[in-house]
């Protein structure tokens, strides 16, 4: 049951993770367009399947078609995304330059980090009720023993305690990461 948890748990951290690499803190990085679908051949497929994304200076990303003809509706994925860049493109490649970060709008990407770190904290409070309920069950039906249970749900509560820091030490990077100018 503990190696469960732990997998349940190690999805969260991930997911938080990719979520946190979303957020644009002052520089630029691919990951940045992880969450853009594009319309490729009457299907929306992730950017990334349909160009290659570079980031050659700090506050520049450059994103290279497979196909030239897809760089029209990359740049409407990207207008119509809620990242706020406007492409530019050459004909070969399109442009993002990302504008330099307002205290403002800082302060809102710190308020959104702290945001994801609480709903990934909520899961594995989550996870770890479900985790506590399997043993007291277990405990009733006679399964295990009242000290094993309490052994256990002792176990349970430091992998939860562990995964929480983990959470608090992702948002805290991520938080100076975006403080940083």
């Amino acid at each position: 049951m503990p190696e469960a948890l732990e997998k349940r748990m190690e999805k969260t951290i991930r997911v938080l993770r990719e979520e946190l690499a979303g957020i644009r803190a002052g520089r630029a990085h691919p990951a940045l367009l992880d969450t853009i679908e594009v319309e490729y051949y009457g299907a929306k497929v992730p950017l990334k399947q349909v160009a290659s994304i570079s980031a050659p200076e700090p506050r520049l990303l450059v994103i290279q078609p497979w196909e030239r003809q897809m760089i029209g509706p990359i740049e409407k994925a990207i207008l119509a995304s809620d990242l706020g860049l406007t492409p530019s493109n050459d004909g070969a490649v399109i442009r993002l330059k990302l504008p330099e970060l307002t205290e403002d709008r800082r302060r809102e990407l710190v308020k959104q980090a702290h945001q994801l770190g609480e709903k990934a904290k909520v899961a594995i409070r989550n996870i770890r009720r479900e985790a506590n309920e399997e043993v007291k069950r277990r405990q009733k039906e006679g399964e295990i023993s009242e000290d094993e249970a309490r052994r256990e749900l002792e176990r349970i509560q430091k992998t939860t305690d562990r995964f929480v820091a983990k959470v608090d030490e992702l948002v805290a990077h991520k938080e100076q990461d975006i403080l940083s100018i």
